[in-house]
């Protein structure tokens, strides 16, 4: 394992590496976590994958995790994010690979595979929205259905208990994560809540665009998940060829709900596409 910090216009981005480098006919894979303003540890499962002789590659994005935290709500758009991916990759070597995202990461890793890069050779978008509107429509109409009576912070809570990670205890990991969370980048980007979209995503939707993906995409979610599965539907229908696991006892993070499962279809999906 290999980690450190790598430029990034006048910061640095914090990086970690699993696994020595590739064996004949494998490519790594570079994981773009959730938030926005979360971090890697929710996805550190994914570093089992490197057992198959790939490198797992992950980091923290601007603004969150271990990445350095500027000040500066002028920062927080996607040509930022995308940039710093192709800064990581550069930085790395990273000349082939296949892309991992998360709920935001993967809405990232669709902003980029839009942008046609070179060396990208597949995609695998976990809980991912392609619609912003669509999304608080739905998270709405899941909030509508807690309990009634419960103050903001109890509902919070029982909305993440029912839609984002069903695991009690809550794993390690997610703790850890949201201890090194950027409130500044989610409240800029998104809202105050998964709920209430005010930020300058609000209006994000590339629906009519998943036609220009042309790569092997494996789609998964949860039967629970806050991205619903009418949410997912238009991505899976929307990007030809597309293959959709949906995790029946998961939520919003199928890995840790379903950990060996979800290795074993994310795994099975690389291998054959490496033959």
């Amino acid at each position: 394992m290999q980690e450190g910090r790598l430029p990034f216009r006048q910061y640095e981005t914090w990086y970690q590496v699993v696994g020595d480098g590739e064996a004949p006919g494998r490519l790594p894979l570079l994981v773009l976590h959730g938030g926005p303003g979360s971090s890697h540890d929710a996805l550190e499962g994914l570093g089992a994958l490197a057992a198959q002789g790939r490198r797992v590659v992950f980091y923290d994005q601007l603004g969150g995790g271990d990445s350095d935290k500027p000040d500066d709500p002028s920062l927080w758009t996607v040509a930022t994010f995308v940039e710093q991916l192709d800064s990581v990759r550069d930085a790395l070597g990273l000349e082939r690979i296949h892309l991992f995202g998360s709920s935001w990461g993967g809405m990232l890793a669709l902003e980029y595979a839009l942008g046609r890069p070179e060396g990208l050779a597949a995609l695998v978008l976990n809980s991912t929205p392609t619609s912003a509107p669509r999304w608080a429509e739905e998270t709405r109409r899941l909030h509508a259905e807690l309990p009634p009576g419960l103050d903001e912070k109890a509902a919070e809570k029982e909305f993440w208990q029912r839609h984002i990670c069903r695991v009690v205890p809550e794993p390690e990991a997610l703790g850890r994560s949201r201890a090194k969370f950027g409130t500044q980048v989610y409240g800029t980007m998104w809202g105050p809540n998964e709920f209430t979209v005010t930020g300058t995503l609000k209006d994000w939707d590339v629906i009519g665009r998943l036609g220009e993906i042309d790569l092997p995409t494996l789609i998964t979610s949860g039967r629970y998940d806050e991205c619903t599965p009418a949410l997912v539907e238009p991505l899976h229908r929307g990007i030809r060829g597309s293959r959709w696991v949906l995790f029946e006892n998961s939520s919003h993070t199928a890995l840790l709900e379903e950990t060996e499962r979800y290795l074993d279809v994310v795994g099975s999906f690389l291998l054959a596409l490496e033959g």
